[in-house]
């Protein structure tokens, strides 16, 4: 921000003349808001240019103005002194981003990251401007999956800059709560950070009960033996680690801002709001760190499950080969025994007239004699082995 604005808004502070002044030019500006402009507060996401969604000049936590341009914005924020611009923008391009950082001296490495989607939530400061980076979440019962959007925040002493890569979050609802509370919004730009904040944490209440029903479910697959559990946790797990990364760091960016409320002179009333949300983002933290935690064990259950029913498998595969194995040995056993009266019958059935044994007068009882005594002699060697 030029020095020029910086010395007009500090000596706007100091003086009740111009803030008088002030008041009545905003009141003026508010009369002159076409029906248009009051149109397009109720329904925030009507299109206005390339990438601007919404555009408000506020004063005393009214809207007073609703630009159609970047420019005009610009403009307006000029003439109306100790007022705030809201400048909402959805994947602007970098003409846009450029403008914005040669009107209210924003650093570039903020703008390279604005300008490029998939960043980690963080909090930086570079000088008089806040650049905070939050992921939106929400649930998709259809697909029970998480889906993530991210925006961008610039706060400066008297301007807000949102710059969205997704549909979510819907900032639209946002700015209408604010809007219906003037006395929030008359503090400054950090109650619309602060709103923004809290639109994020509370949207991830319904991601936590949805993870914690999808939790629920597969510990009920997993004792009930469904083969198709373990997919479905390892996805579960990945969605918890992407949550995860998305709220961690909102506790340290949190510490950050109430680290520097007295520096700052952040207003009470804002420092009680934002110390309700960082309780809200500490209990989202610990829950997702229970859920990682519970869906390693159940990981480990289910291993555990599945290696026991393995090994019942394994059990009851070696019993039925045991059985067959003794099948065998007793079909072995009989085959060898019949095998033996086959053997002798064959050899007296040789015609052959030289056999001592064809005319002798007891050949047929000797043969069958010596055919029983193999017989018997291997069913008790068999019997002896236990093939038998």
């Amino acid at each position: 921000m030029s020095d020029l604005r910086l010395r007009t808004i500090r000596a706007f502070s100091r003086t009740p003349s111009l803030r008088a002044a002030a008041r009545k030019h905003a009141a003026a500006v508010s009369a002159a808001v076409p029906e248009q402009a009051e149109k397009q507060s109720r329904d925030p996401q009507m299109p206005k240019g390339h990438s601007v969604v919404d555009s408000a000049i506020y004063c005393d936590g009214r809207r007073v103005a609703s630009p159609d341009s970047l420019a005009d914005t610009y403009g307006e924020l000029h003439r109306a002194p100790h007022s705030l611009a809201w400048i909402g923008l959805y994947r602007p391009d970098r003409r846009e981003l450029a403008s914005l950082a040669q009107e209210f001296d924003l650093h570039e490495l903020a703008i390279e990251d604005a300008n490029e989607a998939h960043q980690r939530p963080k909090l930086e400061r570079y000088g008089d401007t806040l650049f905070v980076v939050l992921k939106a979440a929400r649930y998709r019962d259809a697909t029970e999956e998480v889906e993530f959007g991210e925006v961008h925040v610039f706060v400066g002493p008297d301007f807000v800059v949102t710059v969205r890569h997704a549909e979510a979050p819907n900032l639209a609802a946002v700015r209408r709560r604010v809007e219906r509370d003037p006395e929030l919004l008359s503090r400054g730009a950090e109650a619309v950070l602060y709103a923004i904040m809290d639109k994020v944490v509370d949207g991830y209440a319904p991601v936590v009960a949805g993870l914690e029903n999808d939790i629920d479910e597969i510990e009920t697959e997993v004792f009930r033996g469904d083969p198709k559990v373990s997919r479905r946790i390892y996805e579960l797990s990945r969605e918890v680690i992407e949550f995860q990364r998305a709220t961690r760091p909102l506790v340290g960016m949190l510490e950050q801002l109430r680290g520097g409320f007295q520096k700052y002179g952040v207003d009470e009333e804002l420092q009680r709001s934002l110390r309700d949300v960082a309780d809200h983002v500490t209990e989202v933290v610990e829950k997702v760190d229970g859920f990682r935690e519970l869906l390693r064990d159940i990981l480990t259950v289910n291993a555990t499950l599945v290696a026991q029913q393995q090994n019942e498998e394994m059990k009851s595969l070696a019993i039925a080969s045991s059985e067959q194995n003794e099948e065998v040995k007793r079909i072995s056993a009989w085959a060898a025994i019949l095998f033996a009266p086959t053997l002798i019958g064959t050899v007296y059935g040789m015609n052959f007239d030289k056999m001592p044994e064809l005319h002798w007068q007891y050949g047929y009882p000797f043969a069958i004699g010596l055919m029983a005594l193999v017989c018997g002699g291997l069913h008790q060697i068999f019997k002896r082995r236990g093939w038998l």
